[in-house]
């Protein structure tokens, strides 16, 4: 999931061990459409998708040891896959979701030193809503499809393969085109030209967008019971 899921635990007993776990639920029951720039209601949300609950990978781990960190769900993944191999697993790597729906992830804090205690554990739950999010299989906005090329390191298919590759062919071709058309149109065309390709091979250089500040969720703070 990115940007990731990162909070930080204050209050926790530092002896006993918590597990640490996050879901991700339907923030609405509406389905979303990128119209004119914006994100509009587009209809009724379709049928939820199984329920599936993360295990952060460091469960359990005492309440000192989650306090000296920032908790990073970064390993969570996202899939609009129903039949991938996790099946209806309540458990997993791997949340299933609807394209185009919003949603609210969740995270819990249990005190147990056992996964399989789980159930029977007091547990508190934290929603923060500022990391409400809508689900996509294709990013909507150009300026989030750079950002992510930016700053995931997962982000390699969009550098070398797939929209990202195909667009930076198409825009180097018209590029190419450009600079081959407008000696063209010169007349009595001299050996000045020469400087004229020079100038366009130099817009080849700099096509790539300049940096842009690096966007990750703040941390955030709850405590838990003890």
């Amino acid at each position: 999931m990115f940007p990731p899921f990162k909070v930080r635990c204050t209050g926790l007993d530092k002896k006993a061990k918590y597990i640490l776990l996050m879901d991700i639920v339907a923030a609405d029951d509406c389905r979303y459409k990128f119209h004119n720039s914006r994100w509009m209601v587009a209809g009724k949300a379709d049928p939820e998708m199984p329920k599936r609950m993360y295990i952060h990978p460091d469960s359990p781990a005492t309440g000192e040891q989650w306090m000296s960190k920032v908790v990073n769900f970064h390993k969570l993944k996202l899939t609009n896959n129903i039949s991938d191999k996790h099946g209806f697993a309540v458990y997993s790597l791997q949340t299933i979701l609807n394209s185009m729906h919003k949603y609210q992830p969740r995270f819990h804090i249990v005190r147990a030193n056992d996964i399989l205690k789980l159930p029977y554990s007091t547990f508190r739950t934290y929603v923060f809503p500022e990391t409400d999010f809508i689900a996509v299989t294709a990013y909507q906005n150009d300026k989030i499809t750079q950002l992510k090329i930016d700053h995931n390191p997962f982000a390699k298919g969009f550098r070398d393969t797939g929209n990202g590759r195909r667009e930076k062919r198409k825009q180097l071709a018209l590029q190419s085109l450009r600079s081959y058309e407008e000696p063209q149109k010169k007349e009595n065309v001299t050996s000045d030209d020469s400087s004229g390709e020079q100038n366009s091979f130099k817009c080849f250089r700099q096509t790539s967008s300049p940096a842009v500040a690096t966007v990750g969720r703040q941390s955030l703070k709850g405590k838990a019971p003890q």
